[in-house]
């Protein structure tokens, strides 16, 4: 080793956002470092998105490492870790490692959405370590709300790192594994140069209930129901089903899922043993004839996304399913902010039909798969980092977690954003510089930035609609027949009455006669003149200025 290699943390997504994480570590002279990269997250498009079906972080600096990236490891099956895996892992073409779960729940995914690249996964277990290029990687097994999650142990010949993805610190799980204390202590008793830690409930006191508790909670719910009883929760917490689905088989009720994502992962997880004891679930032309106090749903929609399962039976849209007044809808789940509007529709159109709502202010059925500050300083005690990361949340996490860790004697807990070099050894951490990063954008087929994705402009439409006009000159540069004006979006009428085309259809033929004919043959001149008219025209009888494409011939 000489003098000039170093250890560095670089992260693309994940850091100064909740979602899209992406974290890089590199090792060796800052012109020839080996790389791995620790997940592939998305975000899901808010309104201000149209169109967008997936937000993804931009890899380009990834892609000019070329051979210099050893490989990828997926710490667990959540969107916001490796939701971006298949559709960028073509781009790289690397080793990838990951737990049975999440190859498992990979390999669904492709298969129900038949567009996606295969991508070969090297599989590996809690305590079996593997080498990729400089690093040793250790798997050390943590609980949280999906499937084998796992933190990683990353040995270095500067230092030993911990990256601990999502975690919590649950006693009495519904579906294992515990949250391995033991080999976290040995770990700092080796000595651990930096943890990078998660911080999304850093600004939340005390402990994180247990699981066991939630499912008693459920139970209750499930026995003091009248009717049907239909529960809401992430697709992907196998646990929190599995402890529902108890629930109902404990209160004589049978179980119907609902809605292909829930389907998936539970057809993963029976795969692999996590449902042994659960009765068969009902098909959906059963329900109809189960009496209403014998039955409980497990369905999507949690997030008031507008197409799941829960949100068409709040319109009352499903052929073969249906709830009634008197039967109760559960939220075993938090509201992801951003959400609020489309779940609060979802829940009036269920109160509309005289259906109950409980959510987790209402009764113990739902709680994070993340630590809050007890849990947080317990794994300070356990793993003694030197260096505090804070990553896994919006800067409010982040500080959050950087005062609490300086609070409980972690004195060094450097500021790190995405993009940011933060190197970790030789020396005193520091940033010492920054890569290019951002966000890329799945639109239909297609992968490309903002302005590729004519994310922009489709912006602009949505606002203030669309104007197109064709404009036929003859050989006099007169009009050859009378321009067509077409308007998408935008008003019907002025405050007058008047049609609104007919305003631009003069605004048209006004913005032509006004150029003298000699200069008509400029069609580029004509063009602008006419758009310039057309939006001048719209918006002082709306206010407002649409896209408007113009197009000029000459015969």
């Amino acid at each position: 080793m000489t003098k000039t290699q170093d250890l560095v943390f670089l992260p693309l997504g994940g850091v100064g956002e909740i979602g899209m994480n992406l974290a890089l570590y590199g090792f060796g002279s800052p012109e020839k470092r080996d790389w791995i990269m620790v997940d592939c997250g998305v975000t899901f498009p808010g309104p201000e998105l149209p169109g967008v079906d997936l937000v993804l972080p931009d890899i380009d600096f990834v892609k000019r490492l070329g051979k210099r990236l050893k490989a990828i490891i997926i710490t667990h099956a959540h969107e916001d870790h490796y939701g971006g895996l298949a559709q960028l892992w073509p781009q790289l073409k690397v080793p990838v490692h990951a737990s049975a779960f999440t190859a498992g729940m990979l390999e669904a995914k492709r298969a129900y959405e038949r567009t996606r690249a295969e991508v070969p996964i090297n599989l590996f277990k809690a305590g079996e370590r593997f080498t990729v290029g400089p690093f040793e990687i250790e798997p050390i097994a943590v609980n949280h709300s999906i499937p084998e999650p796992f933190s990683l142990a990353i040995r270095t010949p500067l230092g030993n790192l911990i990256h601990t993805g999502d975690w919590k610190i649950d006693l009495t799980p519904s579906l294992g594994p515990l949250t391995d204390e033991n080999r976290f202590r040995q770990l700092g008793e080796e000595g651990i140069l930096a943890m990078m830690c998660d911080s999304t409930n850093a600004m939340r006191d005390g402990i994180s209930p247990s699981e066991k508790e939630i499912s008693q909670g459920l139970r209750e719910v499930i026995e003091q129901a009248e009717g049907r009883v239909a529960i809401t929760t992430f697709s992907s917490n196998v646990g929190r089903i599995r402890s529902i689905a108890e629930a109902a088989r404990d209160a004589g009720r049978e179980v119907l899922l609902l809605g292909s994502s829930i389907k998936r992962v539970v057809n993963v997880a029976t795969d692999l043993g996590m449902m042994e004891g659960i009765p068969e679930f009902l098909a959906e032309d059963e329900y109809g004839y189960i009496p209403r106090d014998k039955v409980v749903v497990i369905l999507t929609g949690s997030q008031g996304e507008p197409r799941a399962a829960l949100a068409k039976l709040s319109r009352d849209e499903m052929r073969n399913v249906a709830l009634a007044s008197g039967d109760t809808v559960v939220f075993s789940s938090r509201t992801i902010p951003g959400n609020e509007k489309g779940i609060i529709e979802i829940k009036n159109g269920l109160i509309d039909q005289g259906i109950k709502i409980i959510t987790d202010t209402d009764a113990l059925v739902h709680v994070s798969g993340h630590p809050r500050r007890s849990e947080l300083v317990q794994m300070y005690e356990w793993v003694k980092p030197k260096i505090l990361v804070p990553v896994h949340g919006e800067a409010a996490h982040l500080t959050a977690q950087a005062a609490l860790a300086q609070a409980s004697g972690i004195e060094i807990t450097p500021r790190v954003r995405n993009g940011s070099i933060l190197r970790l050894a030789p020396g005193d951490p520091e940033v010492i510089g920054e890569v290019h990063h951002g966000r890329i954008y799945k639109d239909g087929n297609l992968l490309g930035d903002f302005d590729e994705m004519g994310i922009s402009e489709r912006r602009k439409l949505s606002f203030a609609g669309h104007v197109a006009v064709n404009v036929v000159l003859d050989h006099r540069f007169e009009f050859q027949r009378d321009p067509v004006v077409s308007a998408i979006g935008l008003p019907a009428f002025d405050g007058d009455g008047d049609d609104m085309e007919d305003i631009l259809y003069d605004s048209v033929l006004g913005a032509v006669e006004s150029i003298p004919r000699g200069r008509r043959k400029d069609t580029d001149g004509v063009r602008e003149a006419i758009r310039r008219s057309v939006r001048a025209a719209a918006n002082e009888v709306w206010g407002k200025k649409p896209v408007v494409t113009v197009f000029v011939n000459k015969i």
